[in-house]
């Protein structure tokens, strides 16, 4: 489980969490919305079994300013690249974070797909915070 985020730590912002495809294991992405929550994010989930369009004009819709997207079915390599060319095709500079048990060999071509970053298993609910807070506020 994530440790809890003092809610003194200076991340603000609208984050969209999503469960991409047939993948029905939301646990994680619930205490991981908990942890952003408490750290001041605004956290704004789309509900389980997702298409990739559904989610890009899910986070033009509510202003989002990162996706949060997790997958422990391994469909990531197909699915992340769908929502990354759906956010492109609608002029959408959101950054996508990928959450939960991602296969290591699978980093490197995920990034190069577009993924902001990648929150693995063992990282701290402080860490996971980092990663989205830093994200977010680079200049696009």
């Amino acid at each position: 489980m994530l440790a809890t985020v003092p809610t003194t730590t200076a991340a603000t912002g609208r984050l969209l969490l999503a469960n991409l495809g047939l993948d029905g294991f939301d646990r994680g992405l619930k205490a991981l919305a908990r942890t952003l929550g408490d750290a001041g994010f605004e956290c704004i989930t789309t509900g389980l079994f997702q298409q990739p369009s559904a989610v890009a004009q899910a986070a033009v819709d509510e202003h989002a300013d990162a996706i949060v997207v997790s997958m422990p079915s391994g469909a990531h390599p197909t699915l992340v690249r769908m929502l990354i060319h759906e956010l492109w095709s609608r002029a959408a500079n959101v950054p996508v974070f990928l959450v939960g048990a991602l296969a290591p060999q699978d980093w490197a071509a995920m990034r190069a797909a577009g993924a902001a970053g990648i929150v693995g298993p063992g990282v701290s609910g402080p860490q996971a915070v980092a990663h989205v807070t830093n994200a977010i506020r680079q200049p696009a």
